[in-house]
């Protein structure tokens, strides 16, 4: 463990930026929820119903858990708790790669070895920085909760449950870092996990089968009850589990070589591949990229729609965000059903508008190694090689969706539509997010082409703001107004029969401009 606190003081050094703003957008939800509940749902008599209408509705238990009580500490929970536990966890494991793998993969790790450094120091330095960004995290949300009135004891267990969904995927992304030698393979295998924690949790909760939900360990973090028993002997289990993979990992770092992985590696092809052209060499980067998170839309897609016919007649529910949901995502069927396969969707293209910007990051990675300026020593032009990459991300943003309305579809008729009927407008409506996202996109293009060192910033920064301004999200914090800033407030729902309009093309053109300003700027400045 020797040099565990220089590594510990370099790495916060870099998280500088990172873990604050992770931080500030837990504290930020959890007190945005407090604002929305005390506006829509002013009395207790409101939050008595409103509780009661959650406890009944499957797809809402599904998204926040049981509600333990109609307090106000126990709703801002439940809405928000699902969201808070799956980004704490997402932050920690990000943070645990970053710091570990992706060290040893530039070999930043290996010049750092050469000092005075344990084997073990480097495993030990990021599970303790995701573990304080978890718990500073946990600690800001109670403070912030308390601050406004909220009851301390249930606060704390939030806060608690906040911290532990942290420390547990911290200590799994550790143990995936141990057994596999590429980064983007350690992050696969990390959102893996999240994604099934979340998915075991989500199903047990509207399914009404707790079993799952204890499989989970985001489930682990919804079971401690905030603001009703407070089941504090519950948190033991993450914390547990959380130091036994510590303990994995530590052990396992110190029977591999620097470099490697303790699982051996698939053989590379035997002759070179053949390629084409800059969209030849754009895909054979990116499709495991690509194929990840088709597999990613796949799974969600799945599980979403399996549970369509456990829709509520939502149209009954108390609250006016209620019926202005209604309104927004039932369209003009006014049909619940409808409304809810809108929100699957929009949840498809809000995360899928996420793919161009990694794209557009990735392009910038190959800049930054060096590796573009051996592929533009070859003859290939700066927009050939960038467009490539372009064509790729915005081919591969539309299958996405596509996939995603597809799945989705498909399930839906099978639980309870029609295949001939009810395909063609889902995978119609998923489509028509496609310009939106390709909007995000483009501004990242802008951003990389016109001011490199800053563009992952500016990308990360806009995406972020369309999640949380946009219809899915926005509302439930307080910032319905604010949906009118982002591209996919101003695609029409045609799931639920509004017309086609020309938002869709106006998105498209604004595109094509976006991305052509980016393109000109990269081929007038200088490689960086």
């Amino acid at each position: 463990m020797k040099g565990t606190g220089t590594l510990v003081r370099l790495a916060l050094r870099r998280e500088r930026l990172v873990a604050p703003a992770w931080i500030l957008v837990v504290v930020m939800l959890a007190t945005g929820l407090i604002s929305y509940i005390t506006t829509y749902f002013p009395t207790q008599q409101e939050l008595a119903v409103y509780a009661e209408t959650i406890g009944r509705n499957p797809i809402f238990l599904a998204i926040g858990g049981p509600v333990p009580e109609p307090s106000l500490g126990a709703m801002a929970a439940q809405r928000s708790g699902g969201l808070l536990y799956l980004l704490a966890g997402l932050a920690a494991l990000l943070s645990v790669v970053r710091h570990t793998r992706a060290e040893e993969e530039n070999g930043r790790l290996e010049l750092l070895a050469a000092g005075a450094i344990g084997r073990r120091a480097p495993v030990a330095a990021a599970l303790l920085v995701a573990g304080l960004t978890s718990l500073v995290a946990g600690a800001l949300t109670t403070a912030a909760l308390v601050a406004r009135g909220i009851e301390p004891t249930g606060s704390i267990a939030y806060g608690a449950s906040i911290t532990a969904a942290g420390w547990v995927f911290a200590a799994i992304a550790a143990v995936a870092a141990q057994l596999v030698r590429r980064g983007r393979t350690v992050t696969t295998i990390s959102l893996s996990a999240l994604g099934v924690a979340y998915a075991l949790r989500y199903l047990g909760d509207a399914t009404g089968l707790p079993w799952l939900t204890y499989l989970s360990p985001l489930g682990w973090s919804h079971l401690v009850r905030a603001y009703a028993e407070e089941r504090w002997w519950m948190l033991a289990v993450p914390v547990i589990a959380a130091a036994v993979l510590a303990a994995v990992a530590c052990a396992l770092v110190a029977r591999r070589d620097l470099g490697g992985g303790l699982l051996p590696e698939r053989a590379g092809p035997a002759g070179a591949p053949s390629l084409r052209g800059p969209i030849s060499l754009a895909w054979r980067l990116n499709r495991g990229l690509l194929a990840k998170w088709t597999a990613g839309v796949t799974m969600a897609a799945l599980v979403f729609a399996g549970v369509s016919n456990l829709t509520p007649q939502l149209a009954d529910q108390p609250g006016h965000i209620l019926q202005g949901f209604l309104h927004r995502y039932g369209g003009p069927s006014g049909s619940p059903v409808d409304a809810y396969l809108w929100l699957i969707l929009l949840l498809f293209a809000y995360t899928v508008a996420l793919f161009p910007v990694l794209m557009v990051q990735r392009l910038r990675a190959e800049e930054s190694s060096g590796r573009a300026e051996a592929v533009l020593a070859a003859g290939v032009s700066r927009i050939g090689w960038a467009g490539g990459h372009v064509v790729v991300a915005a081919l591969g943003t539309a299958g996405l969706l596509v996939v995603g309305g597809g799945v989705t579809g498909v399930v839906y008729s099978l639980v309870m539509g029609d295949l001939g009927t009810d395909l063609p407008r889902i995978v119609g409506a998923a489509a028509g997010h496609v310009p939106a996202a390709w909007l995000v996109g483009a501004v990242a293009v802008l951003a990389y082409g016109m001011v490199p060192r800053a563009a992952v910033a500016i990308s990360w920064a806009v995406w972020a703001v369309v999640f949380v301004c946009g219809d899915l999200l926005g509302p439930l914090v307080g910032l319905w107004g604010w949906s009118r800033v982002e591209p996919f407030h101003y695609v029409p729902n045609t799931v639920s029969g509004e017309p086609y309009t020309m938002a869709p093309v106006v998105l498209g053109v604004l595109s094509a401009l976006l991305l052509g300003l980016g393109l000109v700027g990269l081929r007038r400045r200088d490689l960086q």
